[in-house]
């Protein structure tokens, strides 16, 4: 059974720090494409940060670039998203996901891409 499990949420302080991880199991991340996505209430889901080809290369939301860097822990098996200079906006529930490609350069925001996801980790960042 294949299950993707997010850690790594909390409550921070505007300009703080959390690192997020995604673990998967019955799965491996491998080359495909994943990402991070967020939804906020009342809020459409939107990517935040994606490994979007088989080189690694990344994608990022303009609103996190420069504040956040995805990663994968090919030995773990895990999806990671470190994220600095934290704002209230940020506040959201947190998802990763895998798809079933391992080329998504245009497509990574679009959560139709994607066949596996996370129940999700809720970060709160407080002014």
């Amino acid at each position: 059974q294949v299950q993707l499990l997010e850690s790594g949420g909390g409550s921070v302080q505007a300009g703080g720090s959390l690192r997020l991880s995604c673990k998967a199991s019955g799965y491996t991340f491998g080359t495909n494409c994943k990402a991070w996505f967020r939804q906020a209430p009342g809020k459409e889901r939107e990517g935040v940060a994606a490994i979007v080809t088989v080189d690694g290369a990344t994608a990022y939301n303009d609103s996190v670039k420069g504040r956040f860097i995805i990663s994968q822990d090919n030995a773990k098996n895990t999806l990671d998203l470190q994220m600095n200079s934290l704002k209230p906006e940020d506040t959201a529930m947190y998802f990763c996901a895998a798809a079933p490609y391992n080329w998504c350069l245009q497509s990574w925001g679009s959560t139709d891409v994607y066949d596996k996801w996370g129940q999700g980790t809720q970060v709160t960042v407080s002014s």
